[in-house]
């Protein structure tokens, strides 16, 4: 994954197993933290992420006509700023990924997928808030 640095504009490339830790820019050593963000996931990240992270990882399916998406969608940014560094959070457009969707038998969403070590951890359809899910990750963080 490319990120660009926030002091020198410098992209680094950053390795899918790192993407919860701190590291520095290649060019002006300024530090980056770890992703605090809900990652856009196409298919090969998804596949790079979900197999190489080592910390949970938060899976929102979702499309941009749902209005309870819509909804979840702050929900979701929240848990990747709090849980920023114990994992990683993902968000997956069914509507450009179907064959993603279709993996995990996605048949309604807005809905939450949690990987561990790239194994499912639990699946949940419909809205939840941000506690919920925060509570998902901490259950797969013990696990591992």
């Amino acid at each position: 994954m490319i990120r660009a640095c926030p002091s020198c504009g410098q992209r680094n490339r950053i390795p899918p197993a790192h993407l919860h830790q701190t590291g520095n820019c290649g060019k002006c050593k300024a530090e980056l933290k770890p992703i605090d963000t809900p990652i856009d996931a196409d298919v090969e990240l998804f596949d790079a992420i979900s197999k190489e992270a080592k910390v949970p990882v938060l899976i929102d399916f979702w499309a941009a006509w749902c209005g309870p998406c819509r909804v979840a969608a702050p929900e979701v940014k929240k848990v990747a700023a709090e849980m920023a560094g114990r994992a990683v959070v993902m968000k997956v457009d069914t509507e450009a990924h179907p064959q993603l969707a279709a993996r995990y038998g996605v048949r309604g969403i807005p809905n939450f997928v949690v990987l561990r070590d790239g194994q499912l951890v639990m699946q949940q359809p419909g809205l939840v808030d941000s506690h919920q899910m925060k509570g998902w990750l901490e259950q797969a963080e013990r696990r591992g």
